[in-house]
This record gives structure tokens, C-alpha cells and sequence, in this order.
């Protein structure tokens, strides 16, 4: 069995797409997914699956989703070796620094070298991008960010979904947990 990752993009952030984390575990578990365990309430869900594409059981998730809630939910997943090797690969992680403003942003695809923002001053803000992640740290806060809405879907032609430090961390402390 293969360990998977799904991140579900904009859910429980506002009063639309709410979805509570007991039915999302219901819903993989439906999808014949096993050892569900779901964190935070940001939509975060760390399962193993016979099945061999991440792709395949990110599409069949959201087809779930859009069937049986009637949301149109955004699903990245990552093979349990994809998240880890996303987690060791960032180089802003630094000791001190705060993890809520550390962000993780994960991408559907690797995108166009040519739709990558050139910021000319984004200092005291840093970015790395490796592969399908991009790395921002945001030490004015996310929401002070000049960074933050330079690398969204309509900019990078990709899907994006985002994770802070502390959530990527406690989800790749949980994927070996309670096997």
C-alpha cells in the first residue's frame, strides 16, 4: 500500500465550502482509501491506497467531493516520498524563524519557467522554488506579503494550494503515525 497526502484547497476558511473533517474521512474511506487520518480543519488528510498515481486519486477525490457535497474542491496529493522529499527540500527553514510565516505553496504541475514573477525588491521576503513547491518566507506576515499574490493559479498557470510551516510539518509527523 502506498501512503498519500491530499490537500484540499479553500475549504473551512470562510463560511462557504465547509466540509467537516469526520466527512471527509468518511468520503476517502467510501473511496475504498485506508488508514484515513485527517489534520487540522484545513483540509489536510494523510491515507494509503493500492493505487499507483497520485494524479489519478487527486481527480478522484474531487470528483467525490463535487458528487457527493456539491462543492467544487481544488485536490493536490503527494505520495508519502513527494511530501517528504518536499519537506527536506526547503531551504528557508531556519531555526528561530516563525513557522506560521514560512509558507509551503504546492503546485499541480512544475510551471513555464516563463510564468514565474520576477519581483525586482521583495526584501526582507525570500522565495526558493523547487520543482511543483515554492517556498515563501513572510516575515512582515502573509498578509503583508508583496510575494503572496504573485504566485497564484492565474500567474503561474498551475493549480496552488498553500500550507504554513507548523501544518506541513504536524502533517509529515503524522504520515507514519498510528501504522
Amino acid at each position: 500500500m502506498a501512503g498519500y497526502i491530499a490537500l484540499l484547497r479553500g475549504i473551512n476558511v470562510g463560511r462557504n465550502k465547509r466540509i467537516k473533517m469526520a466527512r471527509l474521512r468518511e468520503l476517502l474511506t467510501d473511496l475504498g482509501y485506508a488508514d484515513v487520518r485527517t489534520m487540522l480543519q484545513s483540509g489536510n488528510a494523510v491515507f494509503t491506497s493500492t493505487r499507483r498515481s497520485a494524479v489519478v486519486v487527486g481527480a478522484e477525490i474531487e470528483e467525490a467531493i463535487t458528487s457527493e457535497l456539491g462543492m467544487d474542491v481544488t485536490v493536490l496529493v503527494r505520495t508519502e516520498a513527494q511530501f517528504a522529499a518536499a519537506v527536506h527540500a526547503n531551504p528557508l527553514a531556519a531555526a528561530g524563524r516563525d513557522p506560521s510565516r514560512l509558507l509551503v505553496l504546492f503546485l499541480s504541475d512544475v510551471p513555464k519557467a516563463s510564468a514565474m514573477p520576477a519581483p525586482e525588491n521583495a526584501a526582507p521576503e525570500e522565495w526558493h522554488v523547487g520543482g511543483r513547491e515554492i517556498y515563501l518566507w513572510c516575515p512582515n506576515g502573509i498578509l503583508e506579503s508583496a510575494l503572496v499574490p504573485l504566485f497564484g493559479d492565474e500567474h503561474l498557470g498551475v493549480r496552488v494550494t498553500a500550507r504554513n510551516w507548523r501544518t506541513v510539518c504536524k502533517i509529515s509527523e503524522s504520515m507514519t503515525a498510528g501504522r
